[in-house]
C-alpha cells in the first residue's frame, strides 16, 4: 500500500556508522523514494542556531525596500542569482501549463567556493553554472551566515547520497565523485502577507516537480503551506517538524533510477482567506544538482529484461537546462539563451 503522508526517518543510525545502522536508513530512504518521493529527516546534525540565523538574515533582506532588494536582479536570462521579485516566476509553466504568476520572491545562490581561474569551472563547457553570487550590503552578516548554511547543506547532501546508493544496492560513495563539482542552488523564499485576493488559479508556488537529484528544504509552520500529491489523487498537507528537513527527489534522480523512485508534484498553497492579512512565510530551498558533465544513465540495479532502461543517457548540466530553461519557470521566451544555458 502506497504511502500517503511523509514518513519521518532519524539519519543518526546511518550517522554513527555501523552497519547494522546504515542499513536500516536505508531501507526506510528506498521504501519512501518508491513510494512518495518525500521524506523528513531528523538526526541530520545542522545546528538550529545556523538554521535560525539564516531565517533571520533571510527576513531581514526581504523587508528592505523593494529598490534596495532590486540592486540584487538577476542578471542575465540564463543565471538563475540574484533578486526575484514577486510575480518574477511562475513554477506552472514547468508543467507547459499557463497560469498567474507565483505569489512569492525570492534571493538564490550558487556554489560558494569556486576556484579561481580553473577552466572546468570557467571554461565555455561550464556556461553560467558557476557564474559569480551577487551578495546584497544588507544585511552585513548575510554572506557569511548563507556562506556556511550552503556548506551544511553541501554536506547533508552528500551524505544523502550515500545512503541513496546503499538504498539502491550500489557501493555506498558511488555518488561521490559524480556531486563533487555540483551545480546546486540556494535559495531564500518568501510568500508575502495577501492583502488582495489572488487571481484565479494563481498560487504561492504552483504544482511542480523539482529538477535535480534532491530538494532539502526547511520551512516555516506558517499560514499557506506546502503539499504534496498523493497516490490517491489527493493534495496532502507536509507537517512541519521543529528540528528537521523536508527532502524530496527530483527529476533527474527518477530518471536515473529508471522511474524505480518517484519525483511527486507539490505545491505551495495561498492562506485561508480570514488570516491571509498576517500569512508571511520563509522557506529555506537547497536543490542539489550533480556535476553539469556527470553522465546520468540508468542504474544497474533498476533495470531488467522485464525493466528495460526507459531513458537515454544524458548529462546533469544538459538535463538540468532541458528542465530550466525549455520549459523555463519564468515563463518567457527562451530562443535567444545560450547552450549552455541552465542555473
Amino acid at each position: 500500500m502506497a504511502i500517503d503522508i511523509v514518513p519521518v526517518i532519524d539519519l543518526s543510525p546511518y550517522r554513527e556508522g555501523s552497519p547494522e545502522g546504515k542499513r536500516h536508513v536505508a531501507d526506510q530512504v528506498a521504501k519512501a523514494c518508491r513510494e512518495i518521493g518525500f521524506l523528513i529527516v531528523s538526526g541530520h546534525g545542522v545546528s538550529e542556531d545556523l538554521v535560525s540565523q539564516c531565517f533571520a538574515t533571510s527576513k531581514a533582506f526581504f523587508a528592505l525596500r523593494v529598490e534596495e532588494k532590486a540592486r540584487c536582479d538577476r542578471p542575465a536570462p540564463d543565471q538563475v542569482r540574484g533578486y526575484s521579485a514577486v510575480g518574477g516566476e511562475g513554477l506552472s509553466y514547468s508543467l507547459g501549463e499557463t497560469a498567474p504568476p507565483d505569489l512569492k520572491e525570492s534571493l538564490t545562490i550558487g556554489p560558494t567556493d569556486v576556484p579561481a581561474g580553473d577552466p572546468y569551472f570557467f571554461g565555455p563547457q561550464a556556461g553560467p553554472h558557476f557564474a559569480p553570487n551577487l551578495w546584497p550590503e544588507q544585511p552585513a552578516t548575510l554572506r557569511a551566515v548563507w556562506t556556511e548554511y550552503f556548506g551544511e547543506m553541501e554536506r547533508l547532501a552528500c551524505e544523502i547520497m550515500r545512503i541513496f546508493a546503499l538504498a539502491l544496492d550500489l557501493p555506498e560513495h558511488y555518488f561521490d565523485d559524480k556531486i563533487n563539482h555540483h551545480i546546486s542552488m540556494f535559495r531564500a523564499l518568501n510568500y508575502p502577507s495577501q492583502g488582495e485576493r489572488p487571481l484565479p488559479g494563481q498560487l504561492r508556488a504552483g504544482a511542480h516537480s523539482d529538477y535535480g537529484s534532491m530538494t532539502i528544504l526547511r520551512q516555516e509552520d506558517r499560514p499557506g503551506g506546502l503539499q504534496v500529491h498523493a497516490s490517491d489523487g489527493q493534495w496532502v498537507d507536509v507537517p512541519v517538524i521543529p528540528g528537521t528537513f523536508l527532502v524530496n527527489i527530483g527529476d533527474l534522480m527518477m530518471q536515473w533510477t529508471n522511474d524505480t523512485w518517484v519525483s511527486t508534484l507539490h505545491r505551495v498553497v495561498n492562506p485561508p482567506e480570514d488570516v491571509a492579512h498576517d500569512s508571511d512565510r520563509v522557506s529555506l530551498v537547497f536543490f542539489h544538482q550533480p556535476n553539469y558533465d556527470a553522465m546520468v544513465s540508468c542504474l544497474d540495479s533498476c533495470r531488467s529484461a522485464e525493466r528495460p532502461a526507459r531513458y537515454a543517457p544524458v548529462s546533469s548540466g544538459d538535463h538540468l537546462r532541458s528542465k530550466f530553461v525549455r520549459q523555463t519557470t519564468f515563463g518567457g521566451d527562451v530562443a535567444d539563451l545560450p547552450e549552455t544555458a541552465s542555473a
